[in-house]
Formats: C-alpha cells, sequence, structure tokens
C-alpha cells in the first residue's frame, strides 16, 4: 500500500512543479524541429513509393560517378542499360554521373531507337543537395529526395536484379547491404552481379580466406548470393533468368 501511495504522489505531480518548455526562438523555423522531420521522412517514403509502383520490371545500377565516356565500364553499363531495356527492364540508377548516366542513358536510347512496344524506362532517383546533384540528361522519369538513407531505401527496394559497377565506399555499402538482406531472408534471393573481376576479385576472395576460412563468421552458402561477372554479356543472361518480385 506504502509503494502504491507512493507511485501516486509521484504521477500527480502538482503544474506548478512540471519543468516548464522552453519556447522556441523566434530565429527557429518549425522545420527544423524533429516532430516535423518524422513527417518529411514519412512523405519521402511515401512518394518514393508511389513512384516507384508505375514500374513492375526493373534493374537497379550502382557504381562509381567518376566514369566518363569512353572509360571500360561507363561502356559496360551503357551497353548493359541498352540490352536490358529492349528486353523490357526499366533501369534505376541515382541518377547521377558516371556508371549511373551509363546505365541511364543505355535505357534512353532503347527508348529512342527502338520500335518495338515494352522497352524498359530510364529513371533516376536523385539526391537534394545544397549545391544541387546534377541529374544526367538520359534520366527521363525521376524523383528526388532529401534523406540519402531514404533514397538508399528506395535504390534497393524491389528490383528483380542489383548490378554493381567498380565504385567506391557507397556501391561497397550498398552491395554489402543487399548481400546481407539476402542473407538474413529479409528479402527473396535475387541476382546480386558485381560487374569487373579484376575490381570485385579481391574483395571476395578475402571474404572467401579470411571472413570465412579464417574466422567462420558466415556459412560457405553465403558466398553464392552473389555472382562476379566481367562483361555486360554475361550480366545480362544473368539477369535475363530473374524471377519477378511480386512482394510488395
Amino acid at each position: 500500500m506504502e509503494i502504491e501511495s507512493e507511485r501516486k504522489e509521484s504521477l500527480n505531480v502538482p503544474v506548478s512543479k512540471l519543468p516548464l518548455v522552453e519556447e522556441p526562438s523566434p530565429a527557429e523555423d518549425f522545420r527544423s524541429s524533429f516532430h516535423w522531420r518524422i513527417f518529411r521522412i514519412m512523405a519521402e517514403f511515401v512518394d518514393g513509393w508511389q513512384f516507384l509502383a508505375d514500374f513492375k520490371k526493373t534493374v537497379t545500377f550502382f557504381g562509381s560517378a567518376r566514369f566518363k565516356k569512353g572509360d571500360e565500364w561507363y561502356e559496360e553499363a551503357h551497353k548493359l542499360g541498352k540490352m536490358l531495356a529492349l528486353e523490357g527492364f526499366s533501369i534505376i540508377t541515382g541518377g547521377g554521373p558516371g556508371i549511373m548516366e551509363a546505365g541511364n542513358q543505355g535505357a534512353f536510347e532503347a527508348r529512342r531507337e527502338s520500335k518495338k512496344k515494352g522497352v524498359g524506362d530510364s529513371i533516376g532517383l536523385n539526391i537534394k543537395l545544397p549545391f544541387e546533384q546534377r541529374i544526367n540528361r538520359y534520366v527521363e522519369k525521376a524523383v528526388a529526395f532529401h534523406y540519402f538513407f531514404v533514397r538508399k531505401v528506395m535504390l534497393s527496394y524491389y528490383a528483380q536484379a542489383y548490378v554493381y559497377f567498380p565504385g567506391g565506399f557507397g556501391t561497397l555499402d550498398e552491395a554489402l547491404e543487399l548481400i546481407t538482406l539476402v542473407q538474413t531472408r529479409k528479402i527473396p534471393k535475387i541476382p546480386i552481379i558485381l560487374v569487373g573481376k579484376e575490381f570485385w576479385k579481391p574483395l571476395t576472395d578475402w571474404i572467401e580466406k579470411s571472413v570465412y576460412g579464417k574466422f567462420q563468421a558466415i556459412d560457405k552458402e553465403d558466398m553464392e548470393i552473389y555472382k562476379i561477372v566481367n562483361s555486360a554479356e554475361e550480366a545480362y543472361e544473368l539477369v535475363k533468368k530473374a524471377p519477378e518480385r511480386k512482394e510488395f
């Protein structure tokens, strides 16, 4: 009874003893509050999913923004984007330069040059920056995000295959995250294709010899989640066999 009495007293604090709520200074914008941020994040997710719902057959390209036309992997991404678009796959990228531009260029050209129906779209998921990221000229359908993590979810969402060309920390992060999602069965087993043996083999050798072989931190089957290829043609053959994803 004594404990219950103390509990009631602690819950019934006189208004005069409640801590004061600090008034925001006139210079503060209500949009900078965490309350408003939550709604902004929710709105970005809604907009992103609403946008992607119109595309039923997609492949997402990842890779360095630093490659330029004429570079080996730019040209391979360009070729693969075109081949897949002609097969009816829409190409999703981050909308920027480099590999993103190459994939979009391939899809863009496929739509312009082919007279057959059902050619895939060229799609960009752009990011808003203080000095706005340049969306490449080959993107035909786009949506922009304020938050990197929301955009990352959208890039990783609902594609039938994910193709990773050589890239920097962002590309490595996105590749390992998708591999983890398949490993933990958060998403179905879908093609995760690493293009460029010279770039990816040192990483996968380390995973095999150290992560698996020495430390047993993963299972042998986990190394079957991803495939390494060395050309657009090899990647194309793997993507073509990808089952349609029906979960939403």
